[in-house]
């Protein structure tokens, strides 16, 4: 630190009665400069005005003339944006004699000024966090941010320590109740600026922090003595002066035990500003004014006689004036009258010139305007923002340790938002990971009409997710949470034996209206990314780390905070969070959309998972290509052939994993009704591998028609004792038809076997069939029940299913074909395939629908070798086992597809590793997991509509060119 600040000595010292110590660079560059600066000029370098990027040219005219003709020292920008801000700041400094300081408000990013700018967060939920780190590290991002749109100067951090429940202008900006805490992660804030370029000015001295009055309003009077006042209020900033740092704001207080003189601000006040910060408390650098516009001191004092207090009080740098050019006036008579002198002027305008020269402005360069947008929203800094809520999220109450929700399958889980409307992040977030009723309340002050109405809708669910939405800040407004919505909480709570899991977004102080919750947490501020985080708290792919740095009750006192575990489920976050590049993930977007452009397909959904992350997952297109209905992460595909791995499978693996199947025994072993027949002797393995001798499938729905019509003794129109099987709406399958669709297996032939011995490897449907028999008889389970109570209940899967109608609208899948063959009738909501259809919609080999996220959790569950959400599906590695290449002649596993031997032409990107497994679907599907590089690549489409003869996404290699896409996202390791 020492080295770093060597050449701003003033106000660098880092212990405040060291001898300051002058850089002669620097000492030969402010002497100069006061050599140029007449006595009027010098004045005006005290001075910093208000700037508005989005005000018209009128307003810049009048910065041009308080620059150019009056010298001010400083501009502080207030509301506009980045680029036309980083326009104004190289006008005003062409026109100013002596380079501008150019300062911001910045406390929790760019965006407490800036549209477009990101948001981190408030210093209360900073102070919530389990690590100080992520402090500097997010004061380093919004100095590297402020660098690039020519800003070096941050009135932040704000070392007031929040003691004041009801106070209303600091609460939330404080980084909480204890004095240790506040002065720690002060520090660390300013460090984080300081050491990248820009000036820190910690506020509001002497501490704003137990006051109940906006100094923006009126005067806050802090009765305490100078004894509670060393103690608490004034520590954490005697810290920052020894830490080094180079501004402080004085606040507009009232502190009779310093000076008592009425309506006087401690602004204004010398026994304040000179006699306690400056020479009791010896701090020599800058010492800035609270803005002067403020009511607190405008309210009894002219513009430019305020201005004249603040100085003669001893303030370096007179912030927001209301009128300079009659300040400057009134300071020129002052120093006539000797009420202060030029050598005073002179030695704060050195102070000045020395911040200046310590920001770079004595080589100053205009600030480019190419590419800033770009270069100010970087995506690393999206890895900070996900981890500052992460590190923040508070558990405050957890009965049983309820927190994490663990068994899903028990569970019936609600959500009620209040404050937000539908579609809301925070709720999808939730049904990511389970089946969610999902309520909103967008008005927070609804009457009890409004919830009363919702208590009976709920009356299924035996848990209740209530999440508080856009509350305010004011204490006196109760934080904007409404009557009726608290008394709906307590009503559930009291009055029904629903679990009510109440998740505060917002300032922890509201806390104090639930005390009678059993789960209670906070994440401290309402935004997408506290939206989704809070949600991964909940169901464990996030632990809870914080501590409540405020005291919200005697019962949830400063401190307070359960940890809970993390259970591995997927999470949800940013591409750099996991070392991928956002910038080529985009690339994503323009091959998805030419497979729309090109009628390819009409629609499709894209997902990656990278190290247990979902770091990509969007949609394209609409449903059909009238392009009415857009297709949505929620839209549930027909996945065709991926039912193969994503349900056979499974259940075949269980039984190998339990020791119930013998992959090298015969077919007969399982199936004795074989016994006799050419399928006895095939071995598992071989029929997993797809190299048993097995053709590629039968039509077997041709034995079902008669002159391209339905024959009746397999279907009828009518839903009956007999016919119960749904082929489409509308039209039912004979309830013997699967024992039909066996019998026609059983006696279907085999491929020639070669003379050199074994068969080679060739795809076939039929192998599943068979498959899906031995694996429901040694399971005496129908395979969707099984599968059901097993793996997508267990694992939270809302969307993955078999006949989907049963649980979901039809207008929430995408249609499949235009069958004028066989169905004669859109599919839409029944499985294309024609045999799994016969069979009403459930086969070994097709049948299964889904979202790519449910599909996704699946793929992350068999990459874990069967370890997900803290259970074992798997007790063995028996899905590595599967996913092996079996045969030197074929690229496959068992059951499992894998990438090309020799690295092309195979279904996935020749950037795959050997280890890679997965399967693709012929309604345009793919699922991918790469343990090797802990990827996961899923592509969902519905291709085959209106037309199953459309070639085009293979033609134009639209999956696997996706797929290279990912690999190359992958940031290599240095």
């Amino acid at each position: 630190m020492i080295l770093i600040f060597l050449g701003m000595g003033s106000l660098m010292s880092l212990t405040p009665s060291e001898e300051v110590i002058v850089n002669p660079q620097e000492k030969v560059w402010v002497d100069s400069v006061m050599k140029t600066l007449s006595p009027a000029q010098r004045i005006g370098q005290l001075f910093m005005v208000a700037a508005y990027s989005n005000k018209n040219e009128k307003h810049f005219r009048e910065i041009d003339t308080l620059v150019s003709r009056y010298g001010v020292g400083g501009v502080m920008f207030m509301q506009g944006s980045p680029v036309k801000q980083a326009a104004l700041t190289n006008r005003f400094q062409a026109a100013a004699k002596v380079k501008l300081l150019v300062a911001m408000d910045a406390e929790w990013g760019l965006d407490m000024r800036l549209d477009s700018s990101m948001h981190f967060a408030r210093q209360m939920t900073l102070g919530a966090m389990d690590d100080d780190r992520y402090v500097y590290l997010m004061a380093r991002e919004i100095a590297l941010k402020m660098n690039r749109i020519g800003v070096n100067v941050s009135f932040s951090p704000v070392l007031d320590v929040n003691n004041n429940a009801n106070n209303p202008v600091i609460g939330s900006r404080s980084f909480g109740e204890s004095k240790e805490e506040v002065a720690r992660r002060g520090i660390a804030y300013i460090r984080g600026l300081q050491d990248h370029g820009v000036i820190a000015v910690a506020k509001h001295f002497p501490g704003h922090g137990d006051t109940d009055t906006d100094s923006h309003l009126a005067l806050p009077v802090i009765p305490h003595d100078m004894k509670r006042l060393t103690e608490v209020e004034l520590y954490p900033f005697k810290k920052s002066f020894d830490a080094g740092v180079m501004g402080v704001m004085v606040a507009h207080l009232y502190l009779p035990a310093i000076d008592s003189t009425r309506n006087l601000a401690t602004t204004l006040s010398k026994p304040l500003v000179t006699g306690l910060l400056k020479d009791k408390m010896k701090y020599n650098g800058l010492v800035f004014t609270d803005a002067l516009n403020m009511k607190g001191v405008s309210r009894y004092y002219k513009p430019g006689e305020v201005d004249l207090k603040a100085l003669l009080a001893g303030n370096d740098v007179l912030l927001f004036p209301e009128d300079v050019p009659t300040a400057v006036a009134k300071i020129q008579e002052a120093v006539q009258k000797k009420l202060i002198t030029q050598e005073e002027i002179d030695s704060r305008v050195r102070k000045i010139l020395q911040a200046k020269y310590w920001t770079g402005l004595n080589t100053y360069k205009p600030v480019k305007l190419a590419n800033l947008k770009e270069e100010v929203d970087r995506p690393t800094s999206s890895i900070l923002q996900e981890q500052l809520f992460e590190h923040a999220v508070t558990v405050v109450e957890n009965k049983d340790n309820l927190l994490p929700f663990r068994n899903l399958d028990t569970l019936s889980i609600a959500s009620v938002a209040i404050g937000v409307s539908p579609h809301n992040v925070f709720q999808e977030t939730l049904g990511n990971y389970a089946p969610i009723s999902k309520f909103a309340v967008a008005n927070r002050y609804a009457p009890d009409s409004v919830f009363t109405n919702l208590i009976p809708k709920l009356k299924d669910n035996d848990l209740v997710v209530v999440s508080i939405h856009n509350m305010n800040l004011t204490p006196a407004k109760n934080f904007g949470i409404g009557t009726s919505a608290r008394g709906f909480i307590k009503y559930l709570q009291e009055h029904t034996n629903k679990k009510v899991v109440v998740a505060v977004l917002g300032n922890a102080y509201s806390l104090q209206y639930f005390e009678s919750s059993k789960w209670l947490l906070c994440g401290y501020e309402d935004n997408p990314v506290s939206q989704s985080l809070v949600p991964q708290v909940l169901f464990g792919a996030r632990a809870a780390k914080g501590k409540l740095p405020v005291s919200a009750t005697k019962k949830y006192t400063a401190g307070t905070g359960l940890p809970t575990a993390s259970l591995g489920r997927l999470k949800y976050g940013v591409p750099e969070s996991v070392g991928m590049d956002s910038e080529v993930l985009k690339q994503i977007d323009n091959i998805a959309l030419e497979a729309v452009a090109y009628a390819a397909t009409p629609g499709c959904q894209v997902l990656v998972v990278k190290d247990g992350t979902v770091v990509f997952n969007k949609s394209y297109g609409y449903y059909t290509y009238d392009a009415v209905k857009p297709v949505t992460n929620n839209t549930i595909y027909d996945i065709a052939s991926i039912t193969k791995v994503a349900a056979t499978l499974q259940a075949i693996m269980f039984l190998k994993d339990r020791g119930k199947i013998d992959l090298d025994a015969k077919l007969a072993t399982y199936l004795p009704e074989l016994k006799g027949t050419n399928k006895a002797n095939l071995v598992m393995r071989d029929i997993l591998a797809h190299q048993a001798g097995l053709r590629s499938g039968i039509t077997t729905w041709q034995k079902t028609i008669d002159n391209k019509k339905l024959k009746d003794t397999y279907y009828a129109s009518t839903k009956n004792d007999t016919y119960e099987n749904m082929l489409i709406p509308g039209v039912y399958s004979i309830n013997s038809m699967e024992d039909s669709l066996w019998t026609w297996t059983v006696k279907s032939a085999l491929r020639p076997k070669p003379k050199s011995g074994g068969y080679d490897y060739e795809y076939s449907d039929i192998g599943f069939y068979i498959l899906k028999r031995v694996a429901e008889t040694m399971l005496n389970q129908p395979i969707e029940e099984f599968m059901d109570q097993n793996f997508y209940a267990p694992l939270g899967l809302s969307t993955l299913t078999y006949t989907p109608l049963l649980k979901h609208p039809r207008e929430r899948i995408a249609p499949t074909e235009e069958d004028n063959y066989f169905r004669k009738n859109l599919i839409w909501g029944t499985v294309h395939d024609q045999g799994a259809a016969m069979m009403g919609g459930v086969g070994g080999h097709a049948g299964l629908f889904g979202n790519a996220n449910d599909l996704a959790i699946l793929m992350q569950m068999n990459m874990n070798n069967g370890n997900y959400g803290g259970h074992r599906y798997y007790t063995s590695d028996v899905v590595s086992e599967f996913a092996k290449q079996q045969f030197k002649s074929s690229r496959r596993g068992l059951g499992w597809d894998k990438p090309a031997i020799d690295g092309s032409g195979g279904p996935t990107s020749n950037l795959a590793s050997a280890k890679t497994f997965g399967h693709t679907g012929f309604t345009g599907t793919a699922a991918w997991a790469d343990p090797e590089n802990k990827l996961i690549y899923i592509f969902l489409s519905n291709r085959v509509y209106p037309d199953a003869g459309n070639s085009k996404l293979v033609k134009y290699n639209i999956r696997t060119r996706i797929h290279d896409v990912v690999y190359k996202a992958m940031v290599p390791k240095t």
